[in-house]
């Protein structure tokens, strides 16, 4: 267990895996123990995975950011960059972990070597701002939509998905502080789509986008509109599968996102480069 304190004294609480020169740096508020980071470390990187301000392990907090709350997400990261002595970075991240990607692309995109944008939308703003967490928080909605489909003819993938479902009932209630806590979706201060579009199309960082073709809520439309505005991007859609598809498909998104960043890391390059 780390942690490391900012300098409006908040207590960031982050795992280590792997070790090496080839690091990557993931955030989001909680993290599966068998997902894409683990089995990336395994392949030779070193990760890091930072649990954001407001959630435990990391110190609550009861100030509302409004719609900066992606902005503060990415400095944090940038903070545990530079408390690690990193002047450069893999950044990976998951549904709302991707949207701290987008912030830090725009915000700090001389620090990231490459993106791994797993299901990352962006939301569409003309679907209102508020998080699907907090919508249930509220009681807006009993439960979203249903973010994975069923498997078909893959009993391992189902026990996979048991396991996780069990870890999952297993976690503690959350504290009344974290269920205060709405950090909308990202860009939010962007106010509509073309402005959003605008933004997305001046990131130039190398991404990687993995997603599901029946994912309900980083749907493929919002997911192809967005490599659509990234002008060195690489998008990969799965049949069969939906928002979790990092703790689904392990083994083939790490392999994806591992041959991805040994061409784009070194070369800026989101294809083999070119040979003759």
């Amino acid at each position: 267990m780390s942690y490391i304190t900012t300098k409006d004294n908040i207590r960031l609480y982050y795992e280590e895996y792997g070790t090496g020169d080839r690091v990557i740096l993931s955030s989001q508020v909680g993290f599966y123990p068998h997902g894409m980071q683990q089995a990336l470390a395994d392949k030779g990187y070193h990760v890091y995975c930072l649990t954001l301000r407001g959630f435990a392990p990391s110190d609550y907090i009861t100030e509302d950011y409004g719609d900066s709350w992606y902005d503060v997400f990415a400095d944090d990261v940038i903070f545990l960059a530079d408390s690690l002595g990193l002047s450069r970075f893999i950044y990976m991240g998951a549904s709302h972990g991707a949207g701290i990607g987008w912030h830090l692309m725009i915000r700090h995109s001389d620090r990231i070597n490459a993106f791994i944008a797993v299901v990352p939308g962006p939301h569409s703003l003309a679907e209102g701002a508020m998080s699907y967490r907090q919508m249930m928080m509220q009681g807006i909605i009993a439960s979203p939509p249903p973010f994975d489909p069923p498997i078909d003819n893959d009993p391992a993938r189902e026990k996979r998905r048991e396991a996780r479902e069990k870890w999952l009932h297993e976690l503690p209630e959350a504290d009344p502080r974290e269920k205060k806590i709405d950090y909308g979706r990202p860009l939010m201060k962007c106010g509509g789509e073309e402005k959003l579009r605008e933004l997305l199309s001046g990131i130039t960082t190398p991404t990687l986008i993995l997603g599901g073709a029946e994912d309900p809520i980083s749907t493929p439309e919002l997911m192809m509109r967005t490599a659509k505005c990234l002008p060195h991007c690489k998008l990969v859609m799965y049949s069969n599968c939906g928002h979790n598809i990092d703790t689904d498909l392990v083994e083939e998104l790490t392999e994806e996102a591992d041959r991805f960043l040994t061409n784009a890391a070194p070369t800026g390059k989101w294809y083999i480069p070119v040979s003759g």
